[in-house]
């Protein structure tokens, strides 16, 4: 009989495989966003010339999906692999990279409450950057689209910020059809429209004010969003605590499956020499020894 003997200490198997299939399940889903981030790139030639992803003037929203799928990745595999090979050094780091995450988002959350005034001002200049940037990425295209039809909103502050694209302003060099317009996304729904209409925002900024109303929504996206946040209060707050518990939780389980471990390690007793097994020429050279 040969082995290692532990005495009064085991790990727990229901911690150890809660965490290791929680985490396989971010470990999947984080190489499953990363893919669809390369995959995006590729459709749009950025990995061909990796010089073109500092070239886009706003967000590219594909680097949504690679900084989320990437931390994702890197959380599932320390967790799933450190608990499935009960490797200490993998569990810390799950641990505190879990804590760093939780440090970041609770102070982004106490410095956008305390700068709130600061926070809406770097809200605008993103906004505004996108803005400028809005017929350069597809992708970035579809994202401001999307955020002016959710909030029904147009522009960072109103309609006039749409000045600020080369396709969109009332200049009088401006050759462009969508000269004074703004994007379809700014305008007010028609149920009784099944198709979209592209152009529906053509020349509009050029009307009077009074009458813009009719045909776009004039309130800008950084208001509509206060506005959504006010409402939604409840919603947002138990999201962000649920979200805080989690991560708690998941470091708690990780520093209880460290201990032990740890406790099992510490608690290992060598075999009794008399049970030890010896090579074969050892024990000869014990017999001769012995007689």
């Amino acid at each position: 009989m040969s082995g290692n003997h532990f005495k009064g200490h085991e790990v727990s198997c229901c911690i150890k495989y809660f965490i290791f299939g929680f985490n396989i399940l971010f470990w999947l889903l984080g190489m499953a966003l990363v893919g669809i981030g390369l995959w995006a790139w590729s459709e749009k030639g950025v990995l061909s010339n990796i010089s073109s992803i500092t070239d886009l003037g706003g967000l590219d929203p594909v680097w949504l999906f690679m900084v989320v799928g990437g931390v994702m990745f890197i959380l599932g595999f320390a967790g799933c692999i450190g608990a499935l090979r009960e490797n200490t050094f993998l569990l810390k780091f799950f641990s505190v990279f879990l804590g760093i995450i939780f440090f970041l988002e609770l102070t982004t959350g106490v410095l956008a409450f305390v700068f709130k005034d600061w926070i809406k001002d770097q809200l605008n200049l993103f906004i505004n950057n996108n803005i400028r940037a809005y017929r350069d990425d597809i992708d970035l295209q579809n994202l401001i689209d999307f955020t002016q039809e959710y909030w029904e909103c147009c522009g960072a502050f109103g309609a006039d910020d749409w000045n600020l694209n080369i396709y969109f302003n009332c200049t009088d060099g401006n050759p462009s059809r969508e000269k004074c317009g703004v994007p379809f996304s700014c305008c007010t729904k028609d149920p009784a429209e099944d198709v979209i209409n592209t152009q529906c925002g053509y020349d509009i900024r050029a009307k009077p004010d009074s009458e813009q109303k009719d045909y776009i929504n004039v309130k800008g996206c950084v208001p509509q969003f206060e506005k959504w946040l006010q409402d939604n209060l409840t919603l947002v707050a138990g999201i962000f605590i649920g979200v805080a518990l989690l991560q708690i939780f998941g470091i708690c389980l990780a520093q209880n499956l460290v201990s032990d471990i740890e406790a099992v390690q510490a608690s290992w007793v060598p075999p009794p020499l008399s049970m030890r097994r010896l090579p074969p020429h050892s024990s000869k050279k014990a017999s001769a020894y012995y007689t």
